[in-house]
């Protein structure tokens, strides 16, 4: 349904089956109730968002790449779910809300009539630069770690999980800005100049690399903002043990 609906590439969908299996095998339908809330959520804000100028953007169907990033970290996580359902579920909720918080920000932030401002140092970028954010795009950010939250508290019935997962979800969000702006590599298009975050420009002309890690795009940074999210979740359900 994604697929003809054109919000998953091929390999997208398949890559988004393997999560979603993933997903239900350790943590059952309540699991798969928490992806549901991020996957459908999130392409709805997506959904019909101002293509970004002045970037080099990759579209708006996810390929397999975008969905592992995403998702990945998520699905590693629900499998602790067959040792401990609560666990499996706390993780998942709080690593999808960090993938939900970046999704929705980065959909309304285009949204906004106020031009972005890089996290560190306040310059003025383009929309659609990374590291670059709006209070629209920060308020959507929020909006979107909290709607997942939601759904894995009550999944959970864990009530405490609403605000650890939102408050992490947005923390993950700042830190997948954060390196964005200061680790992401940048390139410019020897062709026309335009700035670009891939080492061939759609334009078809190989780019210059002119700052960050070149090795790092941006599905690196989701994958190390998801991990870092997981991580803080970890210490939170070993230092509030919702066990009882």
């Amino acid at each position: 349904m994604a697929y003809r609906a054109a919000t998953l590439t091929g390999s997208g969908a398949v890559a988004a089956w393997l999560v979603g299996a993933t997903v239900l095998y350790g943590t059952g339908w309540a699991g798969g109730g928490v992806l549901a809330a991020f996957f459908v959520s999130s392409s709805l804000a997506s959904r019909g968002a101002p293509p970004p100028s002045g970037v080099d953007p990759k579209g708006d169907r996810r390929d397999h790449r975008q969905v592992l990033a995403n998702g990945g970290v998520a699905a590693a996580a629900a499998l602790l779910g067959l040792h401990d359902s609560r666990l499996g579920l706390w993780l998942l909720t709080c690593a999808l809300a960090a993938a939900a918080a970046d999704t929705w920000a980065t959909a309304t932030g285009a949204r906004s009539a106020a031009s972005p401002r890089l996290i560190l140092g306040g310059r003025m970028v383009p929309p659609g630069t990374s590291g670059g954010i709006t209070p629209l795009g920060t308020a959507g950010g929020a909006a979107g770690a909290t709607v997942v939250a939601a759904a894995g508290a009550i999944g959970a019935g864990i009530w405490v999980l609403l605000p650890v997962a939102a408050l992490i979800g947005f923390g993950g969000m700042v830190l997948d800005s954060v390196l964005g702006a200061v680790a992401q590599g940048r390139f410019r298009c020897a062709g026309c100049a335009e700035p670009s975050e891939w080492r061939v420009h759609r334009c078809g002309h190989p780019t210059v690399h002119q700052g960050g890690l070149a090795w790092l795009d941006n599905d690196g940074v989701n994958l190390t903002a998801g991990l870092a999210a997981a991580g803080v979740a970890w210490a939170a359900w070993v230092w509030l043990c919702p066990c009882s």
